[in-house]
């Protein structure tokens, strides 16, 4: 059932980009992590198989990446449709940090 409650949806749909920025990081931290991981492996000359399964796991979380910034996309694109509709609500804290939580996963 939707809610047609402005201040409800203001603060889930800050919730979810907060939530899939923080994911986002998450991914790329990982990303990053495995990188080095299989670096190191090929560096120690560790066993073939090992290596390959380890580059299967980095290619896992690289394809993590961009599904997760597609998906944050979207949740600020929802998010900026719902600030700039409900101007009304600037004095609120509601409003005040969905603009906050806007900016930051705009950078």
């Amino acid at each position: 059932m939707a809610t047609s409650d402005p201040k409800r949806q203001l603060k889930i749909k800050t919730g979810v980009v907060k939530r899939l920025a923080k994911e986002k990081k998450s991914y790329e931290k990982e990303a990053l992590q495995q990188e080095e991981k299989v670096a190191t492996m090929k560096s120690d000359g560790r066993d073939e198989y090992e290596v390959r399964k380890a580059m299967e796991v980095l290619e896992e979380s690289q394809m993590m990446v961009p599904d997760c910034q597609k998906r944050l996309a979207i949740a600020i694109g929802d998010l900026r449709t719902i600030i700039e509709s409900n101007h009304e609500l600037a004095n609120t804290e509601e409003y005040k940090a969905a603009v906050e939580q806007l900016e930051a996963a705009e950078q």
